[in-house]
């Protein structure tokens, strides 16, 4: 893992942009110091390349400033859906959230940035072990898009 510590000394938070595909139960994710336009186009891109070639992904998002129209427009194979306001509990990756803080994440001390992107790979990682669980908490009848 590169030292991030050494490169910019005044880190405070981590940030972890995760996506999953509930038909196949896996996912994707970067964990980035802070967040903006350009970090979401850098995880739209790996969505994009993640996606089995002849399918397409759905991404579903709130309206976070940094989740503005436009991200998606040079991936052919990449399509947003953004949620009405206050409605989190649309969102899948809601439950995902839940269930690292649940199950790593909460009631932790951190020692450093490097410790905290540690933990937060460990927690992802080991959500995306069982695909069964996966499927089972990110999937949704009304995000079926075709049978």
């Amino acid at each position: 893992m590169d030292n991030l510590e050494h490169k910019l000394p005044n880190l405070s938070y981590a940030y972890l942009f995760g996506s999953v595909c509930p038909a196949r139960g896996v996912g994707e994710a970067i964990i980035v110091p802070w967040v903006n336009k350009e970090i979401m186009i850098n995880h739209l891109a790996q969505i994009s390349k993640a996606t089995i070639k002849g399918r397409h992904a759905v991404v579903i998002m709130d309206g976070a400033s940094w989740h503005t129209d436009d991200i998606a427009e040079q991936f052919d194979n990449v399509s947003i859906i953004k949620l009405p306001p206050y409605s989190p509990e649309l969102n899948p990756i809601e439950q995902v959230w839940s269930w690292l803080r649940q199950h790593f994440l909460a009631n932790q001390s951190f020692t450093n940035y490097n410790d905290i992107v540690e933990k937060v790979c460990h927690a992802w990682h080991r959500f995306l072990e069982c695909t069964d669980r996966v499927q089972r908490m990110c999937k949704r009848d009304w995000i079926e898009l075709t049978s």
